[in-house]
Formats: C-alpha cells, sequence, structure tokens
C-alpha cells in the first residue's frame, strides 16, 4: 500500500482515502460542543477523512465538500431493507447527494430502531441475526445508484471477509477493512 502525496491510499475501485480520518461518537455523557470543538481542531490540523458528522464544517465553508472524504458507519442498519433507505435520511440530513464510502461498522448486527447502540434493561446490546452478504448485495445496489462512491467494511476478521468476497455474484469487493485504533 503506497501514501500519495496528501497522505491518501487509493483503493481498489480508483477511489481514494485519506490514510488516517477522524470521527465523533457522543453519547449523551458527552457534550455536542465538545464533539464539535474536536472536530474543528482536526479539521484545522488537517484531517479530511471522516465520518458524516463533519458535514457542518463542509456547510459553513471552512472545508470544500470535495477534498473531505465523508463515509457512514452503523450497526443497527444491516437488514437488507433498511440499507438503502438509511443512507438517503443520512444524505437528506446532510444534505450531500452522496458519501465518499459506506462501511458495515461490525460484522455483529444490532436491533434497527432510533438507538444506535440498543441495549436491554441489563446493560447487554441487543443483537439482531442478519446475513451479511445480503446486506453487502443492498450496498452494492446503493453504488450502482450513485449514492455511494466506494462501499466497504470495518473490523470484520479474515473468515467475515472471505464471506463477502466469495460471495456469489459478487458485483464490488471492499474497498477496504477499516480497523479503529
Amino acid at each position: 500500500m503506497e501514501l500519495d502525496k496528501d497522505h491518501c491510499i487509493k483503493m481498489n475501485d480508483g477511489n481514494k482515502i485519506p490514510a488516517v480520518g477522524f470521527g465523533t461518537y457522543c453519547p449523551d455523557a458527552v457534550p455536542k460542543s465538545k464533539c464539535e470543538e474536536a472536530t474543528k481542531v482536526a479539521i484545522e490540523v488537517g484531517f479530511r477523512g471522516g465520518w458524516a458528522s463533519v458535514h457542518r464544517e463542509i456547510a459553513d465553508g471552512t472545508v470544500k465538500r470535495e477534498e473531505h472524504i465523508l463515509y457512514r458507519k452503523g450497526n443497527t442498519f444491516h437488514r437488507p431493507e433498511l440499507v438503502r433507505s438509511c443512507l438517503e435520511q443520512s444524505l437528506k440530513k446532510l444534505k450531500f447527494d452522496y458519501l465518499d464510502l459506506f462501511i458495515i461498522h461490525n460484522p455483529m448486527s444490532l436491533k434497527p430502531g432510533t438507538d444506535i447502540m440498543p441495549k436491554d434493561e441489563n446493560g447487554k446490546f441487543i443483537f439482531d441475526v442478519v446475513d451479511l452478504r445480503q446486506t453487502w448485495e443492498a450496498m452494492e445496489a446503493c453504488k450502482d445508484a450513485g449514492l455511494v462512491k466506494s462501499i466497504g467494511v470495518s473490523n470484520f476478521n479474515i473468515r467475515q471477509l472471505e464471506m463477502i468476497l466469495n460471495k456469489p455474484g459478487l458485483k464490488y469487493k471492499p474497498v477496504l477493512n477499516q480497523v479503529k485504533l
């Protein structure tokens, strides 16, 4: 893997992504203003890849849309019938026509709904059973529709990645397997 002069990696579909990205997850315990402040600092020091949480800085002109790689992740939209509608809701909220990168965040699915980290009364995650090969097919359809430029996975082990790569009728290979540090 080679970095270009802008510290970007060329993915297998020809698109580029910064080698290091920035994103925020702001649970209720963290004030939204702190997340916004962290995002502004990250942009000031040169980050140009991140979750869709950076859309405000694009909207106010701090950075241009075309110079910032935006991607979306999630664990509660893995059911194939939810993939496109979840993406379209995000695009509408962000006021964008497309995302640069759409990722299956984890190879485990959580219960669909408005809570992005659904837990039961004992604080345990509520899982959902989904065939991620079907999720992948729905993501391929989003790419075909021009809603995303690239699709990938995150936090997959080799067996899970091979499950996607060996899927009959595979149209697009994952452009990356993002691992959070």
